[in-house]
């Protein structure tokens, strides 16, 4: 049966996936809308809309992360690395709640994107 800390984290998963949900459809629907006749407004219409995109962007990759994190607690398997297999802190899960490695995975993987 899980705790209620466990109740309370897959509650704020959910909040989360709603939220960015209900961004996403804001940013479609945003970006369906048409352009304006004038050259000039029509321009910054598309410069934004590139913005706007990017943080639809954002708004996917971040819905794709909660997403996983929620299927991992239904596979009793949250909290686990997926690179090493160990526990990640209860410290790191608290600031971002659908990390998928540990810290120390996660600093390795940063270091070796960093290489050129």
């Amino acid at each position: 049966m899980p705790s209620t800390s466990d109740k309370a984290l897959r509650a704020e998963l959910e909040a989360k996936k709603q939220e960015l949900t209900g961004r996403l459809e804001r940013i479609s629907a945003n970006l369906r809308r048409g352009y304006e006749a004038d050259s000039k407004e029509r321009a910054k219409q598309q410069e934004d809309n590139e913005v706007v995109d990017a943080l639809g962007n954002e708004a996917r990759t971040e819905l794709a992360k909660v997403s996983a994190a929620l299927q991992r607690m239904d596979a009793d398997e949250y909290g686990i690395c997926l690179e090493c297999g160990m526990p990640i802190s209860d410290g790191r899960l608290e600031v971002y709640p659908y990390a998928e490695e540990c810290i120390e995975c996660a600093e390795f993987d940063e270091r070796r994107r960093a290489r050129p």
